[in-house]
This record gives structure tokens, sequence and C-alpha cells, in this order.
């Protein structure tokens, strides 16, 4: 064999070998096999809140602009109120008109209350003419009989004694319809309370509007592009800005081959592309329930017959640990590239916030 010929066997050799160690390296095969588990497909996350209207109306004003930071409870943008107001002050008079209807019902109450003593007093008194006439009737009867007294003064007597008891039965009568009105009040007393109790309900829920008018902060945080526009008609439900608060992690999608040694608690790095693949430190909190496949709007239907395995991939929430410098630089959707060592010690879980 010449000596070109071994020379390209050798060069030949030498390729194949570093193909196989190239292989081996990329698939993570022995020797190579490593405890670091690294993904490419992790970002930051955050609780992007969109900010929208809860009623219909016209933007009065803006207090805020794009990307600007703001603190719990900041104004940033302020519906038209009048008609809320105007209508705040209908359900006002409603409540006062239902208030007064219930005052004047207390007052019907003790009108008849009063009506009842006052029958009861007219009774005793009819019963104690009725008593006198029963008296006198019972004196004139005998002197009648024997011929003492003319028939005119016994039917006179007796007269008496009629009038005192249909005054008794009329007294007795009007303390039944004393009752009966005070009865009538006091049911018709509930539906006057529940009346009040709705004009009230109105005028919170015409508080809530007027304040739904004023669109504040949840939390602390930044906004994104501020959409809303003076003068601009908006509907319910209309996007006017969105807010991003302080607080974010980052989600890995590891491979379902890659979680055995994975632990809660378990310390990781990951190197972030917008910062110049600058490297920060966090903490695993916790694990998916699920593949991220099982999440999807379209989930795959592997019931057919030309089926190929896929490994999935489950998504590792990783919390950001405090005192980092660059850390106040992440913005959800950033991309970062995490790596976790399988072999390190789990230590304490850290807590959510």
């Amino acid at each position: 064999m010449s000596r070109s010929s071994r020379f390209a066997t050798i060069v030949a050799l030498v390729l194949g070998f570093a193909g196989v160690l190239i292989a081996l390296y990329a698939w993570r095969l022995p020797p190579f096999t490593s405890s670091v588990e690294m993904t490419d497909n992790a970002y930051v996350r955050g609780q992007v809140t969109v900010m929208a209207p809860q009623l219909a109306g016209t933007v009065a004003e803006v207090r805020v602009q794009d990307y600007e930071t703001v603190k719990a409870g900041q104004l940033l943008v302020r519906l038209d109120d009048r008609i809320f107001i105007q209508k705040l002050a209908q359900a006002r008079a409603t409540l006062a008109g239902q208030k007064a209807a219930l005052a004047n019902s207390d007052q019907a109450k003790t009108s008849n209350e009063a009506k009842i003593r006052s029958s009861e007093a007219a009774i005793t008194s009819a019963q104690a003419a009725l008593t006198q006439a029963e008296a006198g009737w019972k004196r004139v009867e005998p002197l009648l009989v024997r011929g003492v007294i003319t028939q005119s003064d016994a039917d006179q007597a007796q007269a008496t004694l009629q009038q005192a008891r249909a005054a008794v039965q009329q007294a007795e009568a009007a303390r039944e319809v004393a009752r009966e009105d005070l009865r009538s009040t006091i049911v018709a007393r509930g539906s006057l309370e529940a009346a009040v109790s709705g004009a009230e309900a109105a005028v919170h829920l015409a508080e809530i509007d007027v304040e739904n008018t004023r669109i504040v902060a949840p939390r602390d945080g930044r906004l994104g592009e501020v959409a809303a526009r003076p003068g601009q008609y908006v509907a319910i439900g209309t996007q006017l800005l969105t807010l991003v608060p302080d607080r974010i992690w980052v989600v890995a999608n590891f491979k379902e081959t890659q979680l055995a040694g994975m632990r809660p608690g378990q310390p990781v790095t990951f190197t972030v592309d917008a910062l110049r693949h600058a490297r920060l430190s966090g903490h695993i909190e916790r694990f998916s329930p699920a593949t991220g496949s099982e999440f999807s709007v379209i989930r795959p239907d592997n019931a057919t017959g030309n089926f190929t395995k896929v490994a999935q991939r489950v998504p590792v929430r990783i919390s950001i640990d405090p005192g980092q410098e660059l850390a106040a630089r992440l913005a959800p959707g950033m991309s970062v590239v995490a790596s976790i060592d399988t072999n390190a010690d789990a230590g304490t879980p850290v807590a959510e916030n």
C-alpha cells in the first residue's frame, strides 16, 4: 500500500471516529453522559393583566403613557361619568322615597294601634251604658205590668236598652276593623322593607358603576402599550392597556426523559439571550400536572395505525433568586436557556408569593 493510500485511510478513520464522538456527545451517551439537563425551550413569564372597562362610554382622560411604571391604585384611564352620576342620584332619590313610605307605614301602625285602644275604650263605655239600660228596663217592666207607668215610658226604656246593645256591637265591630287595619299595615310593611332593600341595592350598583368609570392599577408594575385615547368610545371588554407586575418567573419545557432526577427546590442556572447570554440563578418551584400537548386546543390523537413516538415536554416553573441586579431587566416573553444539575440537593422548596 502506498503512502498516500495509508494517509487517506488514517484520515478516514480519524474523521469516522470524530463523527462517532460528535454523535455520542450530541446524544449525551457514554462517555459524555452528564447529570446536567438543559433546554433552550424556556421563556420568562409574568402575569400580564389586560385592563378593560366594565362599562360602555367615552374615554374622558388618559393619565398614563406607554411602558410607564405605576403603583397599585393609581388612576390610569377615566371614562365620562356624567350619566352614571345622574343614575346614582336617581337611585338615591328612589331610596329616599321608599324609606319615606316605610316611615309612613310605621306611622300607620301606630295610628292603628291607637284606634284599637280607642275602640276598646268605646266598648267599655258602651257596655257600661248597656248595663245601665238593662237595669232601667228591669225596674220599668214590673211597673208596666202593674200599670204604674204608661206604655210610652216603657217603650222609651226598651228603646234605650236596644240602643245600648247596638252601641256595644258597633264598638266591637270598630275594634275588629282597627285590628284588620293593623294586620294589613304589618303585612304591607314586609313589601315596603323589600322595596327599601331593592332601592339600597340599586344605589350600591350605581355607586359601583361610578367607581368603574375610574380604571386604576390593581397592583404595582409596568404598562405595555396604552391603546386608550381621549374621546374614544369603548365598549365593555375593550382592551385599553396591559399591566405587567414586577413578579416574574421562568417556565422551562423539559423533555419527559429529562425529568427523572428533578425535584422542587433544586438550583437552576439560566442564560438570557437578550442580555448577551448573562447567567442568572433560580430554583425549581413545581412541575406542570400534565405535558404541554394535554393543554393544547387541539389535542393529538395517537390512536392511529402509523403512530410515531415523540418525547413530550413538561413545563417546569422556576423562581428567580432575589438580589440579582440583571433580574430587573427581565421581561415576560424573553428566551432563556435553562440548566439543572439533577445530582444537586433539592434543599428547601421556594415558597410561592
